[in-house]
């Protein structure tokens, strides 16, 4: 089996995040979203809205599990019998950065990432945008997928 881990604090809810997982199930059988617990990263939503979020978003299609952790991104994908790393990028800095890391991955725990462009019009969304936008009272339907229910 093919599976693959889509690791990520508060990420996975944005819309640019939503069509690289979409993405990646035409080549992989299986993806866990990971929602990672970071007690130190201000974020909008609790873990347990998160995962409840994402869960709802996803409800309909067996091939993607939701899970949280709280340890390296490696131990979670090995916890999970993951054998790939399915990463969003945004810009040629992040693709650069995360060309590093797949390194470092692939050299310590023979895990392979894939890196996968976010569609070109969701280059300028990020999480933090959704989050401020949120806090402010914004219409923010545009930036989520649909049926994310905010």
């Amino acid at each position: 089996m093919r599976r693959a881990i889509f690791p990520g604090t508060f990420d996975p809810f944005t819309v640019g995040h939503y069509s690289v997982v979409k993405r990646a199930l035409t080549f992989m059988d299986e993806i866990v979203i990971g929602i990672g617990i970071n007690e130190n990263k201000k974020t909008y939503f609790p873990i347990e809205k998160r995962v409840e979020m994402i869960c709802q978003l996803y409800k309909d299609n067996p091939q993607i599990k939701v899970a949280s952790y709280n340890c390296l991104t490696l131990d979670f994908a090995q916890s999970v019998d993951a054998k790939f790393i399915v990463r969003g990028i945004r810009t040629v800095n992040d693709f650069e950065y995360e060309e590093t890391i797949a390194d470092i991955n692939r050299q310590l725990a023979g895990i392979e990432t894939i890196l996968l462009f976010t569609e070109p019009q969701l280059t300028c969304v990020s999480s933090t945008i959704v989050r401020e936008l949120l806090q402010y009272n914004k219409d923010v339907s545009c930036f989520v997928p649909h049926g994310m229910g905010i």
